[in-house]
């Protein structure tokens, strides 16, 4: 089975997710998130979700790091706007 890597470009940070995103849990479904309207209008899809998940990512200056990562998912839409929100090791 092959990986596929995810090169993630962010607003002044760049990082690219080495294996898959694990311990995966539901921040928020919907109406209770702050980004709806702008999810909705610039990606389309119906149900919107929030997630966050344990990842091993590797930074632009090559070095690897475990971290949480935040983002927003919708069926048929995929992941989006995947961020770093903090450093684990």
């Amino acid at each position: 089975m092959q990986r596929a890597l995810a090169f993630v470009t962010l607003t002044g940070m760049d990082f690219e997710l080495v294996g898959e995103l694990t311990n995966i849990e539901t921040i928020a479904i919907n109406l209770s998130i702050r980004e709806r309207a702008s999810l909705k209008e610039r990606y389309g899809g119906r149900r919107w979700r929030k997630l966050k998940g344990v990842a091993i990512v590797r930074l632009p200056n090559g070095h690897v790091r475990t971290a949480e990562v935040h983002w927003y998912e919708a069926h048929g839409v995929g992941k989006r706007k995947l961020k770093i929100k903090r450093f684990l090791d």
